[in-house]
């Protein structure tokens, strides 16, 4: 009894202090639903830094038989829950699929929503944000950076306003992107047809690729 009274303890102890460090970083009534998920697939979390490339990570260590996740510190609370919830898909698509699932197939992209369903609600994210999830659930990329519409939506919460996104441009409008100079030419779907003002080529760029605006 003494064993398990610790062992409860200790459990206890472990959700407090998922609960207050989560608390950091996410909508506060998503708070419970999230450390639920914690306690249901029983994943270590962490938080990470910046990170250029991904805005979070999914690992399964074989030799500990554990789940890990890590989430990137400097993303706004509504897109660090939508990491969260993104990569917890991953987890549960492991437990129920086994290791050799493909990672973004359709099991993942049908647990990705059955998980985000719960918290797609007005009490957790504005009117706007929602209009641009119902649509991204509807076929889930591999990386949330993917929809520009979603990354252009959820930038205008993030505390530090990044510099300007090719998007944010008019036709015509100069700007340089990796040392060259570049002219906007027309959107493209999810990328902007653009022409290098020195060598006259045109070239396919990612609508939401980071550029310096020159005037």
């Amino acid at each position: 009894m003494k064993a398990l009274a610790y062992l409860l303890k200790l459990f206890f102890m472990n959700i407090n202090l998922f609960h207050t460090t989560l608390s950091q970083y996410i909508p506060e009534l998503a708070l419970p639903y999230c450390t639920e998920l914690w306690v249901e697939y029983n994943f270590t979390f962490r938080i990470a830094k910046h990170r250029a490339t991904k805005l979070g990570d999914y690992r399964f260590d074989p030799q500990k038989g554990k789940h890990v996740i890590s989430v990137n510190a400097n993303l706004n609370p509504y897109n660090f829950l939508i990491t969260y919830i993104h990569e917890v898909a991953h987890c549960a698509n492991v437990i129920r699929n086994g290791r050799k699932v493909p990672p973004h197939g359709k099991q993942w992209k049908f647990i990705f929503r059955e998980l985000m369903l719960p918290i797609l609600n007005q009490d957790v994210f504005p009117d706007d944000l929602l209009r641009v999830l119902a649509r991204h659930l509807k076929s889930p990329k591999a990386s949330s950076q993917s929809d520009q519409l979603l990354v252009i939506a959820l930038r205008k919460y993030d505390l530090e306003q990044p510099g300007k996104l090719l998007v944010d441009l008019h036709k015509g409008d100069s700007f340089r992107l990796n040392n060259r100079v570049f002219e906007k030419i027309q959107l493209r779907r999810s990328r902007v047809l653009c022409k290098d003002v020195k060598t006259g080529r045109n070239y396919l760029i990612s609508a939401i690729a980071p550029i310096e605006e020159l005037h």
